[in-house]
């Protein structure tokens, strides 16, 4: 399994950036997906899920309100739209793939992660 996310960068605090994350390698269509986060000097944390099918989503409370996250199964892509960016928001984003249809079963296929970065 490959994960390829994409989209990171600088941005303001309050504005928006969607990251992308392509995976091959098996069935896409099959298995829930996630994005996670880390800090310099934090530990990787948890920022959403979604289910194989896209109809259960889940988000941490520090993004609730202010990410999306989205997949299109037609595309082998899940989306992470974020919007009203805070400083703390700055980590490097990481994808990652289900070890099956829901989140509960836990991830085991990683992306190497896109750079985030919000300024004031």
């Amino acid at each position: 399994v490959q994960l390829q996310a994409s989209g990171g960068g600088l941005v303001q605090a309050g504005g928006s950036l969607r990251l992308s994350c392509a995976a091959s390698g098996r069935t896409f269509s099959s298995y829930a997906m996630g994005w996670f986060r880390q800090a310099p000097g934090k530990e990787r944390e948890f920022v959403a899920t979604i289910s194989f099918s896209g109809r259960s989503t889940d988000y941490a409370d520090s993004v609730k309100g202010r990410f999306t996250i989205s997949r299109d199964n037609a595309k082998n892509t899940v989306y992470l739209q974020m919007n009203r960016l805070k400083l703390e928001d700055t980590a490097v984003y990481y994808c990652a793939q289900g070890r099956g249809s829901y989140p509960s079963l836990g991830m085991d296929y990683w992306g190497k992660g896109t750079q985030v970065t919000v300024s004031s």
